[in-house]
Order: structure tokens, then sequence, then C-alpha cells
């Protein structure tokens, strides 16, 4: 029916959709979780671009929390790219970076997780986790996730983004209405500015992992009719 690219967030990687994946494919839909180098946001952007690329026919594009930067990057002028959906994620503008889009927000009590190395690497603090990021989820999947993290380099949080896609394409807000690390309200105020239609879920800030189905129907509405009739 339609084409889907999911993008993951920082201390994180693609394995979060894995469920989500599994609802969209029962709708008919072929979906793809690109797994990020970290790096940079540039190159977090142009590895997105690559798995667009290579796929046939119209695009939905999805993000989970810094994700979202991301896709708003990556679908900037790509002609493939026809909806996206934030998860949770930042919808940025011309040269806002996620900290100055954070400091808009609430100071949320997760934050206090994250570690921030001398190198520029960063984590999730593996006894706050949990806490932080995934309070919904059953403690052992949430202690699984800690220990699989996927260490994000600063570079990615302090590049200031380019002109978002989000101006010229229609959009999906996932939000998580119980999120400890990304302020709801700030939520709200992306979803607002991006003209998106919203979807809010009572979860924590991995609504993929603790509300798959609902994540998984707000990616299906975004798809574009022409998509469902090209299967």
């Amino acid at each position: 029916m339609g084409n889907v690219v999911l993008v993951h967030g920082a201390w994180s990687d693609g394995s979060i959709w894995q469920e989500v994946i599994g609802h969209l494919h029962e709708q008919g839909h072929q979906a793809l979780a690109v797994q990020l180098p970290m790096t940079s946001l540039a190159d977090d952007i142009a590895w997105t671009r690559r798995h667009i690329d290579a796929l046939e026919g119209p695009v939905t594009l999805v993000g989970h929390s810094y994700g979202g930067t991301v896709i708003s990057g990556a679908a900037l002028e790509h002609p493939k790219v026809t909806s996206l959906v934030f998860v949770a994620g930042y919808v940025p503008g011309e040269g806002e970076t996620i900290g100055m889009l954070s400091d808009k927000g609430a100071e949320m009590p997760g934050r206090v997780a994250l570690r921030f190395a001398a190198d520029g690497w960063s984590d999730v603090d593996p006894e706050l986790f949990g806490d932080a990021l995934a309070h919904d989820l059953p403690p052992r999947l949430a202690r699984s996730l800690a220990a699989m993290q996927k260490p994000t380099h600063g570079a990615c949080l302090a590049a200031p983004a380019s002109a978002g896609a989000w101006h010229d394409l229609p959009c999906g807000y996932v939000l998580s209405a119980h999120d400890r690390i990304l302020d709801p309200q700030l939520q709200r105020w992306f979803a607002t500015r991006a003209g998106a239609v919203v979807t809010e879920l009572p979860s924590s800030h991995l609504s993929p992992l603790s509300h798959p189905e609902g994540v998984a129907a707000a990616i299906s509405a975004m798809l574009r009719p022409e998509e469902d009739s090209a299967s």
C-alpha cells in the first residue's frame, strides 16, 4: 500500500520500531527502519536519504525524538517524500538546535539521566534510563534498552537545523502525554507550528514500544490515497 521509513532518536536504534513495523506490515505497508550513525546531524540526514532513495514510489517519513530533526532535513526538496510523522519528536525551524528547542519547554525530570563525556559522546545513565524514558514499559525491557542504547555524539544535538520540510508537507504528530524528558506542552507547540494532525497517547517518551498500535495507526492515517492505490 505505501512505503514508510522510520527514523529513531538519540540513545536508541531502529529496534524501537519493531512492533510498529509489525502493525504496518499487517496493514499492507512496506516499512524500513534506519540505523543512524549518530555522528552528526548531516551524516544522519544523508544516511536517511540513502534509504529513501532505495525505495520505489512515495514515502511517508517518520521520526522519533531527535529523529524529527533528521526527517525534517532529509525530506527537504526530496520528490519521494509525501508526508511526515513526528513521534514525540522535535520539529525544528531553520537555525534551531535541539538544545534551543528543549529550553522552550519546562525543565523535565528525565534530563538528569543524560550524561555528556569530554570527547563529545553522550548516553543515558542506565540506572535512570527506565524512569526517564520508559516508565510504562516492563522493567526488564527497560533494563535491556538501557544496556543496548546507542551513544549519540553532541554534534547531532548542537547542529542548527536547515529549513524544515514540515513547512511544505502534510504532517502528523504523535504526542506522548506522560513524557518525562520532552515536555508534552512543547510537543503540542511543535504540532501546532507544523499544522500537524495530532494523535495523543498516554505514553512515556518511547511510545513506539509502549503504544505501537496507536503509533502505527497515526502513521497509516498520513499515507496519501495515491500511495494506497499504487499497491
